[in-house]
């Protein structure tokens, strides 16, 4: 995890040895329940941690701030934004039971209490969160539809409430309903690595 120091230089030594404890916490239960493909396990650092705190180089959550990650498979980006935001709280949901094992287990074995992962769908959770977070789980609008009623309507951060979405590809369609209120973010305006060069950070206001 030494690529995250030159980005995040600010970070505590306990937050490094979090983010250094990641990768073999999760080889070692990828070895028994496989949350992330055999082949992307080895682009862990990149393909998930850094690409979950590229949502750190666009909002720094005050303390207090509620956040839902929908569909966060085996914690991302919620876990890497757990260990960058301690203060705020954290509620993980995925519809697959093995992978919300999996999210409690790494967030135990770290000891990060602001983190709860719950196994069942975003449509059966019905309190509301300042900033609802995704890795692109569906198309955009349907996104929308399924969590806008999570977002609270008062508001803690600078940064109106909605939804923070981490996205990749030619995605204008999906999001011209909501072109007033969306904002974008390159995430190669952030990260070197050539891996983000297609990838995006989408805030919509709700």
């Amino acid at each position: 995890m030494d690529m995250i120091q030159p980005y995040f230089p600010d970070l505590t030594p306990e937050q490094y040895g979090r983010f250094a404890r990641l990768e073999p916490l999760y080889r070692e239960w990828n070895e028994k329940i496989n949350v992330i493909s055999r082949k992307d396990i080895d682009q862990l650092p990149v393909h998930h941690v850094l690409h979950s705190l590229a949502i750190a180089k666009v909002i720094r959550f005050v303390p207090g701030t509620r956040i839902m990650d929908v569909g966060t498979g085996g914690g991302f980006p919620g876990i890497p934004l757990a260990i960058f935001f301690p203060e705020t709280e954290f509620l993980l949901v995925d519809s697959i039971g093995k992978k919300i094992k999996v999210v409690n287990e790494v967030a135990g074995a770290l000891g990060l209490t602001n983190v709860k992962g719950v196994h069942m769908r975003v449509q059966q959770v019905k309190e509301p969160f300042d900033f609802v977070v995704s890795r692109a789980v569906t198309a955009f609008p349907k996104f929308v539809a399924m969590v806008r009623k999570n977002v609270a309507k008062e508001q803690k951060n600078a940064r109106p409430n909605g939804i923070i979405y981490l996205k990749g590809g030619d995605f204008a369609g999906e999001i011209k309903p909501f072109r007033r209120d969306v904002e974008i973010y390159p995430i190669a305006d952030f990260f070197s690595e050539p891996f983000f060069e297609t990838k995006k950070v989408l805030c919509l206001s709700l």
